[in-house]
């Protein structure tokens, strides 16, 4: 079961004018991914994945509504993956987080995987995704945008182009799951 990051964030004010202002709390990020756990896992979901995070105080919201329910519900075996996204060469979040910090955020919820998503194709991926696996202490896995538009809107690469690149990634050992 899939867990976004939801259209708020809590590490970023939404008004440039008012740097402090933030329009979701915890408490409110931790009952909506609690709806969100429920709900997949009353659905018949046996994994949980915490994807896209572009802000990892939400992520964190997300884990600790996650743990919260397994725990409470006796399904502390459930396993965790959970995955980033870098929106940039700059190896950083949207709210501004490193690699590095990134992952520093979520390890205590050990997560069965660990890896990046979205933003980015499999060729702007693969320096961060190499980084990310030298520190990781779980499996890593990866799913970059199967191609970029270009500044006309078209996609240039090809399928066979993503396999090869995305062949890579195995043969490399950057990813193991």
């Amino acid at each position: 079961g899939a867990i976004g990051p939801t259209n708020r964030t809590a590490s970023i004010s939404p008004d440039i004018t008012q740097p402090s202002y933030r329009n979701i709390t915890w408490d409110e990020l931790v009952e909506a991914y609690t709806e969100q756990v429920a709900g997949l896992i009353d659905g018949g979901a046996d994994i949980l994945l915490v994807e896209t995070i572009f802000d990892t105080l939400n992520a964190k919201a997300a884990l600790y509504a996650i743990q919260s329910y397994l725990e409470t519900n006796g399904l502390d075996d459930t396993p965790i993956f959970v995955s980033g996204t870098i929106t940039d060469a700059s190896e950083r979040t949207l709210s501004g987080q490193t690699i590095d910090a990134f992952y520093a955020s979520i390890m205590h919820c050990r997560p069965f995987s660990v890896g990046l998503n979205c933003a980015l194709g499999a060729e702007q991926m693969k320096p961060h995704i190499q980084k990310l696996a030298r520190m990781a202490e779980c499996y890593v896995h990866a799913y970059p945008n199967a191609g970029l538009p270009n500044v006309m809107g078209e996609y240039d690469e090809t399928p066979a182009k993503f396999t090869e690149q995305m062949a890579a990634f195995v043969s490399e050992r950057i990813v193991n799951l």
